[in-house]
């Protein structure tokens, strides 16, 4: 009896464990051989054989490309690493050099190489403790030949010949779905490369334009699901953001091509999906090209101003300072494109939500909110609306200008003063007057209610005394009581 069918006896289930533990080990299609045990064989050079037989050869070398390698040992196939390295060098020049090279026939050959290669089952993460802020991502292993594959498929999908009608048979719903799965890739070069790829796609392919953007709009809500009951819940405690960014650079040219008016599905991605990725914790990985999306819709459509401004005051971050940098750094730019009479709709909310900023103990914050005023049309806003404005920010402001610990948040807000005297000199008398009014009325109650105090003290201490009881025991019970 052989030894391995001892172990199996004594414990069956040994045999699965260690079949698993090789599955394992070869995840991810890029990292092991799919084409079998295929040696490649170096192939005549395209440039080396006649005209009439360039395009059996170029198909020949395409399914050869095909064949993929492990390359989480680096020493393994070191030669059919290289045949492959060079061959796609190759059929790169070709297309992009030579003339008459995308005939019919090659369009699924080059599709079938480009799907064996790129798609793929990602391997999970090594670290799933990952944090995109601090650690390092992790790199794809067969880069050397996905980047060759990657630059090729861009020079065919940009090349002067190639026939988006002929290219509508292969490139289809099922092949952008798959592209689409890549972006969960957590090498940012590959997720550069998509980017650019899947926007070319849907350049070049009209009737696939509404269903990238539907795919797309599935993306995000995979990452952020919006309740009935109107709350948001974020699943970013299990999944990561890659590709968020990437897909927010795509979508901020495809909404500045909208139509007018806008469709109710183009409003309702905006408020479902846009709004609620602010939530995010790791916003900063894509916060530029989200504010972007946000001002390319409010420049389409000026009415959809309020939603997103009481939106974003929904989601304001409460105990992280960087995340309210960047809300009030979102918030400029939409002012800036903001039209007046939808300012006035948000002017009161928005300002409340302004002047906390002002005050707060985080002068980088305190600091952004205070660079508004640098901003001349924002200014201009400001001074047509100052009956409203100033009241809200005014006692902030003189608050933090005799109390705030840093001088340059100080020297900030006197200069804020002086921009609203200068606007409404008479208001800014009365506020002044009335803030100090209103000071002296708090100062006037704190004394009365210490006088107040005292006065009860007193009268406990005449009363013990009366009775007999012990001033020491008073003491102790006032001290139980506070």
């Amino acid at each position: 009896m052989s030894s391995g069918t001892i172990v199996d006896r004594i414990d069956p289930f040994a045999k699965r464990q260690s079949l698993k533990k090789k599955q394992k080990k070869s995840q991810g299609s890029s990292r092991y051989r799919t084409g079998g045990d295929v040696e490649l064989t170096q192939l005549p050079l395209l440039n080396d054989v006649p005209s009439h037989e360039q395009e059996e050869l170029f198909i020949r070398k395409l399914r050869q490309c095909c064949v993929g390698f492990d390359f989480m040992d680096p020493v393994a196939d070191l030669k059919g690493k290289e045949i492959k390295r060079a061959t796609l060098n190759e059929v790169v020049d070709y297309i992009t050099a030579g003339r008459g090279v995308l005939t019919e026939p090659v369009y699924p050959e080059i599709i079938r190489m480009i799907a064996c290669n790129l798609f793929r089952t990602l391997p999970p993460s090594d670290n799933p403790d990952f944090d995109p802020e601090e650690d390092d991502p992790t790199l794809e292993a067969s880069w050397p030949h996905l980047t060759l594959v990657y630059e090729f498929f861009l020079r065919f999908l940009e090349s002067p010949e190639f026939q988006p009608t002929i290219g509508k048979k292969v490139i289809d719903q099922k092949f952008v779905l798959q592209l689409l799965e890549l972006f969960d890739s957590e090498d940012p070069r590959e997720r550069d490369f998509l980017k650019t790829v899947l926007h070319r796609i849907y350049g070049k392919f009209l009737g696939l334009r509404a269903f990238i953007r539907k795919q797309i709009n599935n993306f995000f809500l995979r990452k952020v699901e919006t309740l009935s009951s109107g709350k948001v819940r974020f699943v970013y405690e299990t999944e990561h953001f890659n590709g968020v960014g990437e897909l927010l650079e795509i979508l901020g040219s495809i909404i500045n091509g909208f139509a007018l008016p806008l469709k109710a599905e183009h409003k309702q991605f905006l408020v479902r999906v846009l709004i609620p990725l602010h939530k995010v914790r790791c916003l900063s990985l894509y916060h530029a090209q989200l504010a972007y999306c946000v001002v390319q819709f409010l420049e389409k459509d000026a009415t959809l101003t309020e939603q997103v401004i009481k939106g974003l005051l929904k989601f304001w971050p409460k105990t992280c300072s960087q995340k309210e940098v960047m809300f009030l750094g979102e918030i400029e730019e939409i002012l800036d494109v903001i039209e007046p009479a939808q300012f006035v709709k948000i002017q009161e909310p928005l300002f409340k939500q302004i002047a906390k900023c002002v005050s707060s103990p985080h002068f980088q914050v305190a600091e952004r909110a205070l660079y508004f005023w640098n901003n001349e049309y924002i200014t201009s806003l400001i001074d047509e609306n100052n009956q409203v404005i100033m009241p809200i920010m005014f006692p902030a402001l003189y608050r933090i200008s005799k109390e705030h610990w840093n001088q340059t948040i100080v020297a900030l807000v006197y200069n804020v003063l002086k921009t609203f005297m200068e606007m409404n000199s008479k208001l800014f008398d009365d506020l002044t007057a009335s803030y100090k009014a209103d000071r002296q009325k708090e100062k006037k109650k704190e004394r009365e209610r210490e006088e107040l105090w005292r006065k009860m003290q007193d009268l406990s201490i005449r009363n013990a005394t009366k009775e007999g009881i012990s001033l020491d025991m008073i003491q102790l019970n006032h001290v139980k009581d506070g």
